[in-house]
Formats: C-alpha cells, sequence, structure tokens
C-alpha cells in the first residue's frame, strides 16, 4: 500500500477536488462514505467470535429451575404444608432456615410455582405473593406492596367482572338474549350488581410508597386482601432484615389476620439465613409464625458438582469446559459454607473470561481468574456501601501500612482518624466508638484485628488490612465526601518502644 494511500492525501475527496468537477466531487464522497462503513465496529471483532453459552441466565441466582438436586426431602416438606391452600384450608406458616446459598429461595420459588399452577388446573382461589425483605425494609414498605399488590388484582377482577355484566346488557338490549339465561332476577337486580361493582372500584385507592399513616396502609391491606375469597402464601425472604430494622410488628399484624378475615387466609413463609433470629421475636410472634420450620443445610463438594453439572448442561454449548472446571468451582464454593450461588457465580465468571480472552475452551486458570475477580468485586462492594466514619477509620489504617507500620495499634489508627476527620470537617468519634468500628471492619473480613496484650501497658489490637491496599483506597476517594483527603499527609508518630 501507498503512502498516499495510508495517509489518506490521495483520497477520493480530494483527488475530485483537484479535478474541479462538483458532480465528480459529490459521487466520491459517496464512495468514501461506502468504504468507510465497511470499516470493522467497535463490536464487530467482540461479537466475530464463537459463543460458548447456550443460556447465561441460568446460571443467575434470580433463575428457578425446573429440577432443584438435593433438595427433594425440602421441597416435599414443603408440598405438605401449603397442598392445604388447594382445599380452601389456611396452611400452617413456614419458617426456613440456611446459610447463603443453600436453595432456600430457589426451592421455596419452585414450590410456590407448582402451587399457582395447580390451583389455576383445579380453579382454587390461591395466590403468592413474594417480598424481598432486603429492599422491602421497613413496616410500611412492606404493608404498601402487599395492598397495591391485592389492590391491582381486584380492580383486574372487578373490570373483568364489569366486562361481562354490560356486555350482557346491551345483548338483552339488542334482545341477543334474555334476564332468564343468567343468575340476575330482574333488570333492576343487574343493574344494582353493575353499580356496586363500578362502586368497589372507585373506592379502591393505591397506597403511595409514603406519607401515610402506618394503620392507615395496613387497614387498606386488609380490606384489599380480603376483598375476595381467596388463600395468600406471603413469601418475606430475608425476613431477617425486616425485623432488624423495623421490629415485629408487621410479622405480629400478618400472623394474626386470619383471626379477624372474613373471606381471605394468610399464610406466612419466612425465609433467613439467621437460624438465631426468632430469638429476638416476641413469643407471641414466635409461637404464631413458627408453626413449622425447615431447615437447609450447606452442599457439600460433590453436591455442588451435581448442581453445577445440572446447570452447565443447559447454560454451555457442548465440550465447552474442561474437565477440571466444575470440580474446582464446587470446591471454592465448598469452603465457602457449600455456597451453589458462589458456585454458579464462579461458573458464569469463569465463561465470561474465556469470552474475552477470545478463546472456546473454560479452563482450570479462568476458574482461579474468576476466584479472584469475585472476591475484589465483593470488597469493592463493601467498602462502597460502608458509613462514612466506617471509610475514614478504613483510610487511617491503609495511610498507616503505606508509611510502613507494622502491627498497627488502635491507638495510631485513632491519630490519624481524628487528623482526617479534621481535614474533612467531620464529627470525631471516641475512640473507644473507632474501636467498635474496626472491629466491625474485621467482621467484614476487610481488616484483620487480633487482641494481643502488652504487659503492663494494657491489651490493644494489632490491626492489618485484609484486601488489596491499591484498590481499596480507590474506592474510598471515589466517594465525594473522601475526595479532599487524597492529598492529606496525616502526620503517622515515629515508634520508640513497645508500648508507645
Amino acid at each position: 500500500m501507498s503512502d498516499e494511500r495510508k495517509t489518506g492525501e490521495g483520497s477520493g475527496v480530494e483527488r475530485a477536488a483537484r479535478g474541479g468537477g462538483r458532480s465528480a466531487q459529490a459521487l466520491d464522497l459517496d464512495s468514501a462514505v461506502l468504504e468507510d462503513t465497511s470499516s470493522s465496529g467497535l463490536f464487530d471483532d467482540l461479537l466475530s467470535g464463537e459463543p460458548i453459552f447456550e443460556n447465561k441466565e441460568v446460571l443467575r441466582p434470580s433463575y428457578t429451575p425446573h429440577e432443584l438436586p438435593h433438595r427433594n426431602e425440602q421441597i416435599n416438606n414443603m408440598a405438605t404444608i401449603l397442598v392445604a391452600a388447594l382445599r380452601g384450608e389456611t396452611p400452617s406458616n413456614i419458617l426456613i432456615y440456611g446459610k447463603t446459598g443453600t436453595g432456600k429461595t430457589a426451592s421455596a420459588k419452585f414450590v410456590s410455582q407448582e402451587l399457582k399452577e395447580t390451583s389455576q388446573r383445579y380453579e382454587v382461589p390461591c395466590e403468592v405473593e413474594y417480598i424481598n425483605c432486603e429492599v422491602t425494609d421497613t413496616k410500611y414498605r412492606v404493608l404498601a406492596q402487599l395492598a397495591n399488590t391485592f389492590i391491582e388484582r381486584n380492580e383486574s377482577a372487578i373490570d373483568e367482572q364489569l366486562d361481562e355484566l354490560t356486555a350482557l346488557e346491551e345483548d338483552i338490549d339488542r334482545g341477543r338474549t334474555t334476564l332468564d339465561t343468567s343468575s340476575f332476577a330482574s333488570r333492576a337486580e343487574l343493574e344494582e350488581r353493575i353499580d356496586a361493582l363500578q362502586a368497589d372500584r372507585d373506592a379502591m385507592e393505591s397506597v403511595p410508597m409514603t406519607g401515610w399513616p402506618t394503620d392507615r396502609v395496613y387497614s387498606t391491606f386488609f380490606d384489599a386482601v380480603d376483598y375476595q375469597e381467596r388463600v395468600v402464601v406471603i413469601m418475606l425472604d430475608e425476613i431477617d432484615k425486616l425485623v432488624e430494622k423495623s421490629g415485629d410488628d408487621t410479622l405480629y399484624n400478618l400472623s394474626r389476620m386470619n383471626s379477624e378475615l372474613k373471606n381471605s387466609r394468610v399464610s406466612i413463609m419466612g425465609i433467613s439465613n439467621d437460624l438465631k433470629f426468632t430469638d429476638f421475636l416476641d413469643p407471641r410472634v414466635k409461637s404464631s409464625l413458627g408453626e413449622e420450620e425447615i431447615v437447609f443445610p450447606p452442599y457439600d463438594a460433590n453436591q455442588l458438582r451435581d448442581i453445577l453439572q445440572h446447570r452447565a448442561n443447559v447454560a454451555f454449548k457442548d465440550d465447552v469446559l474442561s474437565d477440571d472446571v466444575i470440580p474446582l468451582c464446587a470446591a471454592f464454593a465448598a469452603q465457602e459454607h457449600g455456597d451453589a450461588r458462589r458456585a454458579l457465580d464462579l461458573l458464569r465468571t469463569a465463561g465470561e473470561l474465556t469470552e474475552r480472552e477470545g478463546t472456546d475452551l473454560v479452563r482450570e486458570k479462568h476458574v482461579r481468574q474468576a476466584q479472584e475477580k469475585i472476591e475484589l468485586d465483593r470488597v469493592v462492594e463493601v467498602v462502597r456501601t460502608l458509613p462514612t466514619q466506617s471509610k475514614l477509620v478504613l483510610f487511617a489504617i491503609i495511610t498507616l501500612e503505606k508509611n510502613g507500620v507494622g502491627n498497627i495499634n488502635t491507638g495510631e489508627v485513632y491519630n490519624v482518624y481524628k487528623q482526617l476527620c479534621n481535614e474533612i470537617d467531620a464529627d470525631v468519634l471516641t475512640q473507644r466508638r473507632v474501636t467498635d468500628l474496626i472491629s466491625e471492619l474485621d467482621m467484614l473480613g476487610i481488616v484483620n484485628a487480633i487482641v494481643v496484650s502488652k504487659g503492663r501497658y494494657g491489651r490493644t489490637k494489632e490491626i492489618s488490612l485484609s484486601v488489596p491496599i491499591d484498590e481499596t483506597e480507590g474506592v474510598l476517594l471515589s466517594d465525594s465526601r473522601l475526595v479532599d483527603i487524597e492529598s492529606t499527609k496525616p502526620f503517622v508518630q515515629a515508634r520508640f518502644g513497645d508500648g508507645d
């Protein structure tokens, strides 16, 4: 290729300009545009590779599989309890326990879906409502979401009845049918029913997400759920988060509703990662809520391997996983308390890293890279969501480590922390409170804090980072409230002895 062609100095546009012809220039402009569009776009190279995934969604936590290996016992227990709903009876309330990734939510959703489908086949009025209490975490929000859900369902049912009755009215007026074929004794009775339905429809008012007294929200939900005959199963996932933030009032109200309801019946299915959360409940709530308890034990490595193989058969194309990928994902997740969610994340991320690399075989190295990436992503998310005071304490520890201080003690952290607070005009907490924040960082796995004895100088904590220093510092400095501390150079006191 000539230099002229490379640099574009002899482009079609310029050749046309030198020729002086306007039509020639227009013609060459068109050809120049055509030549430009034939070049490779930003995503063309990425799309040119053969995908290794058949259905990636199968590997996401939100996916509910059609089969759940190693959970038949728990699924059958749930079904045995909930079958009462299909007989028009009130099922016992259920509390489901187990660590993260043990299949609690997936199993509960699977059983609920089966319950809904069976109720439709048998024409039994049975409904299931799912609420994630990690997101909907206050009494007001839970009741508002429930109220609005049932208001919408009631409005839909009323609209359907109104359409049928107005069609009947029109058919009678046009002589296509008579009242004898209907359940109404007179035209007045038909019109009265239409007016009553319309009045019910007009009276229904959705609950705003804020602003109403909680008693009014509860009353609205109560009236909405009791508007027609049905059995309702309310699934409260992460139920311990709701109790932790809002107390047990919501559970008390929901678990005692059946004594006042006339048309409907309500059953509660609570799902929790915390086996001890009921210890904090009022005894009355505990007795009415925990009628049936189902425990989901952690998966072992072999069970995780079965689960991964089951999902991989659907998620990936044939022959794209090396033999050691699924066993390694299972082994890593088994170390994390048998967390199937972690195993699925590892497998999906390993596949994504393989695609980005442009290769068509997922290998052991991709799983190890995925393990590092997921751990780093977890750290980034935890650090990003820390309160400002905890971020300042963590930045103080980072500052000390970057200044070469080893076996950092609480006093040293507190001295640097105070300087950082003064720099951004933040309130300075007491040293006792900062010690508590260090303990919280330790529980989150961000720092390692060990209590050691200093003899006559008493006891202190020796603190070190458990996360990558540069990435953690970058996340902290991305907080607009902390941006001013980047240029701060706190004074780090030199040590002259063990007691200092």
